[in-house]
């Protein structure tokens, strides 16, 4: 279990997080004194598996790319539908 400063804690959280999300723990310091610790929610048995399993059921549709509609458009924009 790693022990992390306050400040490598502001300025990393995400790759902490990350790590967390891992089923890693992580003890949060202040001058050496530890005062939190990072633990998952609940623990993933492999979130690299779980990527790519709705591969195929959904097809990009030719025209995803095509402007929207004006009315769509217009109703982002604030505009009269």
């Amino acid at each position: 279990m790693e022990s992390v400063n306050i400040h490598y804690c502001k300025t990393n959280l995400s790759r902490l997080l990350s790590r967390v999300e891992l089923g890693e723990e992580i003890i949060i310091s202040n001058r050496g004194v530890p005062i939190a610790k990072l633990v998952p929610f609940h623990t993933s048995s492999n979130r690299l598996a779980s990527l790519g399993m709705d591969r195929e059921r959904f097809i990009v549709p030719e025209d995803f790319n095509a402007p929207l509609p004006e009315e769509i458009l217009a109703a982002f924009e604030g505009g009269e539908c």
